[in-house]
Order: structure tokens, then C-alpha cells, then sequence
């Protein structure tokens, strides 16, 4: 008899979720898109309606047309959603507000009950624990920012100031479980709404970014996991809860595990994404303009950078395109025009600025923590791009690998539900059964000479342009007010 696991991937732009066996083979997928957030007040990002259920729900309707196996092999769930979201619900678990987005400058603050309606306060994933199950529970692994935990237990404080100091008492709050374990079962509601089978156990997953470094096989303190998606970081594991100075510590995909973040770029591959807009709205453009041409329009920036030699001919990015919570005054910039370059230099001198912004954070971190990087893995949508990994291994000088799913946090979700139902019987045996890699992608010894110079020069310019910015915002600020 088979056995499979359904993995729900809830992002930033989309929901995913696919059907998983114990090998790590996908045999059904379905993938639908988020609608554009609202932003109702300044300050305020939110999913509008009920839209993160809603595209899982038909996501999951989608992925079982797709399935031509039997539903009965089914046993368990994984749920993997956005990190940094908030949900206020109403006695029955519904909804009183549009769901706040990461994005949100409420998530940051402590609560605020402005409903009388309001009888819980959790994340995305609790919202969707209970429209799954019908549960008040959650997993301990997705509360990061403003919530009354305790990071080296992974459960509730037991200091009432935590409550205060977040305005949020305990009676408003799920209960806890940990990565790995069952947060309840598939109601009849539930089942009729996705198709998922009546009485499948889901199991409790992490945050995304964690979920997707398991999935990408983020097992040892020398690995480091590069994630090229919207918002890009880089990731390793450990066991303490306290960060660094070059990093900060999330909670990880396995029970006591951490997961420690370098600084990141918080409109990464959302800057390809960007750029192809702009070549499909120019009639220059030698892509393909018809809907679902994504890929083969990708594959034309990527062929025609790949000719360009390193350094983009003199051209240089900086990512700040959302500028940090902190430094509101920076933007982004191309840097270096001299009409010698056109469409692919750009594109080429973008993947380059994130090469050199993530290798500059990722040497931080290992300062920091007194470690040597001596894998690198890249995950994510940006990891499809053989010129990206052949960059990422020249500016970094580390042999690249990357994980051949192009959902490693769906995969990652399924790991967790493998490990939960039994499917597996350890973490490290799930990793070895379902998660692989590509081929490495060597270091070129003279890109890599070449890089030196480059990143040097970016590395410079950056820290330059922060003093350039901050004046700019300044000189616009006095001249609003003239």
C-alpha cells in the first residue's frame, strides 16, 4: 500500500501544496496566487478577505483533480504558512479582520483588542490549524516578534510582564506544540472545502523560512542554505537561542533546533521579477509576451546575461528597493552607466548585487559565530537560474548545490508530516529518504578572481550610498515642507 503526505506551502505570493511519498517524489501539485495585499490605512498591510484559506482551499480542490492516486493512502498533513502574520479571530475561530500581513506595522507592536468581538489572537498558521481541524492549537515554531514566548522553552512565558508587554493575556492564545506533532484532525467542513480526506492528522511544521531550509536539507552547523525568493536570506542551525551580532535566531523545523538568519534583502528576486516587467511592456524585448511564458522568458535574460562577463561591464546594483524598517531613507540604485550596457548587463548586475550583498552578510554571520561555511545550498525560485548558482559559487568561492525541488518548504512541511506520522522514523532519515540535490556547480577560478575586485567596489559603494540616501531624504523632507 502507498502512503502519501500533503504538504501545503502558504507564501508571500502564493499557496502550494503538492502530494508527497516517502521517497520524496511529487505526485500531484497545484499552485494558486495570492490576491495583491490592501493597505486600508498607511502602515497597514493586509490579506484582504479571507484570502490566505481561501487560496488554500483551492489549491488543494486543484491539486486533487491533478491525483490519479487514491485518497485513502493519505495520512497526514503538513502546514507550512507565512511567518509574521497575525489573526485576530471571534469565539467560533473566524476571522474578525483581514489577516495582517508580515508587511504591517501592527505586527511589530504589541496588540491592540479594538473588537470586542476579539476572543484570540494568533498566527497564520493557527488560523489555519483551526479552519483545518476545528483546533485551538498551533505550532511553537511560527511565533516570532512581538508574542509572550519563551524561545529556550518554545512554549508560553510563565512571567505575567510578557503578557503586559505584549498585550496579550494567555487566555487569547492557542496552545503550543512543537514541529513534528499532530495539531488535531481534518473536520468534515474542512474535507468538503479542499478535499483533503475526513480524519487526517496534520502535523505542526515551523515558520516558512525554517520549513524551507529543512526541505532543502539544512541538517549541519557547515551547511548554510541561501534562500532566492522574495524576501532573501541565508540560513544555518544551532542550538542556542541567543543571536549575534550578525544574525538573528528564529525558532527551527525540529524540536530544540534554531535557526539563525543573516541580514537579508527584502525585495530580492522581487527585483527580476521587476525587471522582466519592464522588458515585456518594450517592444525590444526578445521574450516571449504570452501568459504562462514565464519560464522561457527567464531562460532568455539568463542566455543572454550568461554572455556578459562578470562585473556587467562597470554596472552595479544596490538592493535596498525596500528599504529596512530602520533605515527608511534607503532606496535602490544601478550604479554605472556609460551606454556601453543594455538589457542583459542590467539583468546580470542584478543577480551579482545579490550575490554580493548575501556573501558580505553570510561572512558576517560566520564572524559571528565563529564557523566555517563549507556548503552552500540555494533554494527557492532564483535556485532554478544556472547562471545565479554560477554566480552565488564565484562571489562566494564555495562550490554551490541546490535542491532539486522547486518548493523546498513544501518539502520540508511533508518532512515534518513524514516524521509525525511514522513514516519516517527520525528527522535525519526523512532528510536522506526525500530530499535531493543537483549536481554541484563549480567555482570558475578566474570569475572568482574577477569577483574579488567587483565585490570589493560594491561592498564600498554600498556603505557609501547609506550617507548619499540618508541626505537625499533629508533634502526631500525640507523641500515637502517648503
Amino acid at each position: 500500500m502507498a502512503a502519501y503526505v500533503v504538504a501545503i506551502d502558504n507564501g508571500s505570493q502564493s499557496t502550494k501544496v503538492s502530494i508527497i511519498d516517502a521517497g520524496g517524489r511529487t505526485h500531484a501539485s497545484a499552485r494558486v496566487a495570492l490576491r495583491p495585499y490592501a493597505s486600508p490605512h498607511p502602515g497597514q498591510v493586509v490579506h484582504p478577505d479571507d484570502d490566505v484559506w481561501d487560496s488554500i482551499a483551492r489549491a488543494c480542490r486543484a491539486l486533487f483533480e491533478g491525483f490519479d492516486g487514491d485518497r485513502s493512502e493519505i495520512i497526514a498533513v503538513g502546514l507550512c504558512t507565512i511567518r509574521f502574520c497575525r489573526a485576530t479571530l471571534d469565539a467560533d475561530g473566524r476571522l474578525v479582520e483581514p489577516m495582517l500581513s508580515w508587511m504591517d506595522a501592527r505586527v511589530g507592536q504589541p496588540y491592540l483588542r479594538t473588537d470586542d468581538r476579539a476572543r484570540y489572537v494568533t498566527t497564520s498558521s493557527g488560523y489555519i490549524t483551526h479552519r483545518l481541524t476545528g483546533a485551538f492549537t498551533d505550532t511553537a515554531a511560527n511565533y516570532q516578534g512581538v508574542w509572550p514566548i519563551d524561545a529556550n522553552t518554545w512554549r508560553w512565558s510563565t512571567g505575567a510582564a510578557a503578557y503586559a508587554a505584549t498585550g496579550m493575556p494567555r487566555e487569547m492564545l492557542f496552545d503550543l506544540v512543537d514541529p513534528g506533532r499532530p495539531l488535531g484532525t481534518v473536520t468534515t467542513a474542512a474535507a468538503e472545502a479542499t478535499g483533503i480526506p475526513a480524519g487526517v492528522t496534520v502535523y505542526a511544521t515551523s515558520n516558512d523560512k525554517a520549513v524551507e531550509a529543512l526541505g532543502a536539507g539544512l541538517r549541519s552547523e557547515s551547511e548554510l542554505v541561501l534562500s532566492l525568493g522574495t524576501y532573501i536570506s541565508s540560513m544555518t542551525v544551532g542550538t542556542q537561542a541567543e543571536a549575534g551580532d550578525a544574525y538573528w535566531v528564529n525558532f527551527g523545523s525540529r524540536p530544540g533546533q534554531y535557526l539563525y538568519e543573516s541580514e537579508g534583502i527584502r525585495r530580492g528576486m522581487w527585483t527580476v521579477s521587476w525587471f522582466r516587467s519592464l522588458l515585456e511592456a518594450s517592444p525590444e524585448a526578445p521574450v516571449a509576451t504570452r501568459v504562462g511564458d514565464d519560464l522561457a522568458r527567464l531562460d532568455a535574460l539568463n542566455d543572454g546575461a550568461a554572455a556578459v562577463a562578470p562585473g556587467s561591464n562597470g554596472l552595479m546594483t544596490i538592493l535596498d528597493w525596500l528599504a529596512p524598517a530602520d533605515a527608511g531613507h534607503r532606496r535602490g540604485a544601478l550604479l554605472g552607466f556609460d551606454g556601453s550596457q543594455g538589457r542583459f548587463h542590467i539583468y546580470r548586475s542584478i543577480l551579482e548585487g545579490i550575490a554580493f550583498t548575501m556573501a558580505d552578510h553570510a561572512a558576517a554571520m560566520e564572524v559571528s559565530l565563529g564557523r566555517r561555511f563549507t556548503t552552500l545550498v540555494l533554494s527557492g525560485g532564483g535556485a532554478r537560474s544556472d547562471l545565479m548558482a554560477a554566480i552565488v559559487a564565484d562571489v562566494f568561492g564555495v562550490d554551490v548545490t541546490r535542491a532539486v525541488t522547486d518548493d523546498a518548504a513544501g518539502m520540508g512541511a511533508a518532512i515534518c508530516a513524514a516524521v509525525g506520522s511514522g513514516l519516517h522514523p527520525s528527522w535525519d532519515d526523512a532528510i536522506a529518504a526525500m530530499v535531493r540535490h543537483a549536481p554541484l556547480t563549480r567555482v570558475s577560478p578566474q570569475a572568482a578572481r574577477d569577483y574579488e575586485r567587483f565585490h570589493r567596489a560594491h561592498t564600498g559603494l554600498r556603505a557609501r550610498l547609506d550617507d548619499t540616501f540618508e541626505w537625499m531624504a533629508a533634502g526631500l523632507a525640507e523641500t515637502a515642507h517648503e
